[in-house]
């Protein structure tokens, strides 16, 4: 390699690029409550088969922000109406007390995928269960769903 490649070679090596200034879309924006000191953040790639119901009714010990990478996800938290979040679009739930009802497979011929951060509490579990009990206690938080 002559002196002349070697120093173009360098130059491009060593260039910079002004596309990451517009290389970023904001796809959501949310507040969520304190992260106490010790929280741990985790981030996890969940894929479930087609019609598959997803995780039975669960809850946070902090607030997690997703993302569908494919596919669809009924997704529903307690308080707010079952929806439909699609590929290319994001989530959030704040966590703590809330029951999250659904995050299932909302497609029976294709699969789903999304990611998902989460902030755990300080020597708290990702994920806990709710119990057949308490899901019974708090039926009146639960928003109406359309033909149930």
């Amino acid at each position: 390699m002559s002196s002349k490649e070697q120093a173009a070679g360098t130059a491009q090596s060593t260039r910079r690029s002004d596309a990451w200034k517009t290389a970023f879309t904001m796809l959501q924006s949310a507040k969520p409550p304190f992260v106490p000191e010790g929280a741990e953040a985790m981030t996890v790639l969940v894929e479930y088969p087609p019609g598959d119901p997803g995780a039975p009714p669960h809850r946070h010990s902090g607030p997690a922000f997703g993302y569908v990478l494919e596919g669809e996800m009924l997704f529903e938290l307690e308080g707010e109406p079952e929806r439909v979040i699609r590929a290319g679009e994001s989530f959030w739930e704040p966590g703590g007390d809330v029951i999250h009802y659904q995050d299932g497979n909302n497609r029976t011929d294709s699969r789903s995928r999304f990611v998902v951060t989460m902030l755990c509490a300080p020597d708290q579990p990702m994920l806990t269960l709710v119990e057949d009990e308490e899901l019974a206690q708090r039926q009146h938080l639960r928003a109406p769903r359309p033909g149930r």
